[in-house]
């Protein structure tokens, strides 16, 4: 039988720290909820088939924190390669900053970028053995649905532009970039008698729903933990996974006033209406869905890719220096990750050299008829869309921001209409990069399920 371990730590962090994920400073100084990492070890007994999958509430998991972790674990835990740990981020924009050159230290008691990776990264470990040692005889089950999360945050106006967050009550505003994905992937995890143990729930959306706090947030990960241990036990864990979602976020742009109303008459936050509805789906599918009783097949690959580098326009270019010098004129810092970026787009087409080539490691994770395949970008759903479209698994779980950080990685036809989110600042591989990860997870998968269950 399949063995699974669980653990859980806060990692909120016990002093002062600056917060990732605005173009500006934020320090953190209390906690509105707690920050949380789950890890799940899974093993199957071959080798390929032992694998730890960890979850952090964080923006991203950078490569230096990834290293950090699997160093503590080279010695701890010497008989898990260092890559069988597939970790991912939740991406919150209330959690620690990680590295000391996304924004100038502001001195005092705040801690560092590199202090708050060594924290994680010990809290991680911790937890990553923990899991490993309490593998016990468990089972496994796999289900789908739907909960109204994520919306495309890209609005298309008559002159073909698009701007991420842009008001759809402008005259020319003409439509919606992008499909919203609303479904929901699900894996149960069952004790031997029968009792839910823990769930692993893939939503193609960031918890952002509040991203400018001046306090560390888990975001809507934290009501849906509260909401369906309410519903199936305190014991519960919860393993969050961020899907595709590199053009979808809470934020409404359309029908925003209305889902307002309804919320005030149910009495709800907007997390807690996420929560609810998440856990709506949940109860629906385990009511239909037993644990599976025969063995199941676990394998996993981790591949390496490069990607072609991208090559910046001109229009962008120019783009890049309105910003820059826009961020001038407001008096910005200019030391700041955002201002750098630009400048960097800008002196490279000045150069006439592309964006620097960008590497990524990927992986694969077969799970009896289903699988689960990572991407360290802020995924356009189109790309994950024609992964999940074209996979031979019965259910494909695409898990983005996992193991590094890409940035975004946008369709040509956000590249077409231009702003954040598709400008090489931020999307430092552009669409052809998008079809090559399809291509070579696909072929990845493809690898696993060559052969019958």
């Amino acid at each position: 039988m399949l063995k699974i371990g669980w653990a859980s730590r806060d990692f909120t962090p016990l002093q002062p720290a600056m917060i990732q994920g605005q173009k500006h400073i934020r320090i953190g100084r209390d906690a509105a909820d707690p920050l949380m990492l789950t890890a799940l070890a899974l093993d199957g007994a071959a080798p390929d088939s032992q694998v730890v999958l960890v979850s952090f509430d964080l923006a991203m998991v950078l490569n230096p924190l990834q290293d950090a972790i699997r160093e503590r674990l080279r010695t701890r835990l010497p008989e898990l390669p260092g890559d069988a740990v597939i970790m991912n981020a939740t991406h919150t924009h209330d959690g620690p900053v990680l590295d000391d050159s996304f924004y100038p230290h502001p001195g005092g008691d705040i801690m560092t970028g590199t202090a708050a990776l060594n924290w994680i990264a010990d809290k991680a470990a911790d937890a990553v053995v923990e899991a490993w040692e309490k593998r016990t005889p468990r089972l496994l089950s796999r289900a789908f649905g739907h909960a109204v999360v994520g919306h495309n945050r890209r609005a298309v106006y008559a002159n073909g532009q698009a701007l991420m967050y842009g008001r759809t009550n402008d005259p020319t505003f003409s439509h919606i970039e992008g499909y919203e994905d609303h479904s929901l992937d699900m894996l149960f995890v069952y004790e031997p008698d029968g009792r839910l143990s823990g769930v692993v729930l893939d939503i193609p959306c960031p918890s952002q729903v509040e991203e400018h706090l001046k306090q560390f947030s888990a975001d809507y990960w934290h009501e849906v933990r509260i909401e369906l241990r309410q519903r199936f036990g305190r014991h519960l864990q919860v393993l969050p996974l961020c899907g595709a979602a590199g053009d979808q976020s809470p934020h409404f742009l359309l029908y925003g006033r209305q889902e307002e109303e309804m919320r005030k008459r149910r009495g709800l936050t907007e997390r807690q209406e996420i929560a609810v509805r998440v856990a709506d789906a949940v109860a629906r599918a385990l009511i239909c869905t037993p644990p599976h009783s025969g063995d199941i097949t676990i394998a996993h690959r981790c591949k390496r890719l490069a990607f072609s580098p991208r090559t910046i326009t001109r229009g962008e270019r120019d783009w890049a220096m309105t910003a820059l010098n826009d961020s001038i004129k407001h008096g910005e810092q200019q030391d700041l990750w955002w201002p750098k970026m630009l400048r960097d787009v800008a002196e490279r087409f000045d150069r006439g050299e592309p964006m620097a080539q960008k590497q990524a490691e990927i992986h694969v994770l077969r799970l009896g008829d289903a699988v689960l395949a990572t991407s360290p970008f802020e995924l356009y759903q189109d790309f994950g869309l024609q992964i999940k479209a074209r996979s031979p698994a019965a259910q494909t779980l695409i898990v983005q921001l996992a193991c590094g950080s890409g940035l975004y990685l946008p369709t040509q036809r956000a590249v077409d209409g231009g702003h954040y989110g598709a400008h090489p600042a931020v999307a430092p591989v552009g669409p052809n990069g998008g079809r090559e990860l399809v291509e070579a997870t696909l072929a990845a998968i493809g690898e696993l399920f060559s052969k019958p269950v």
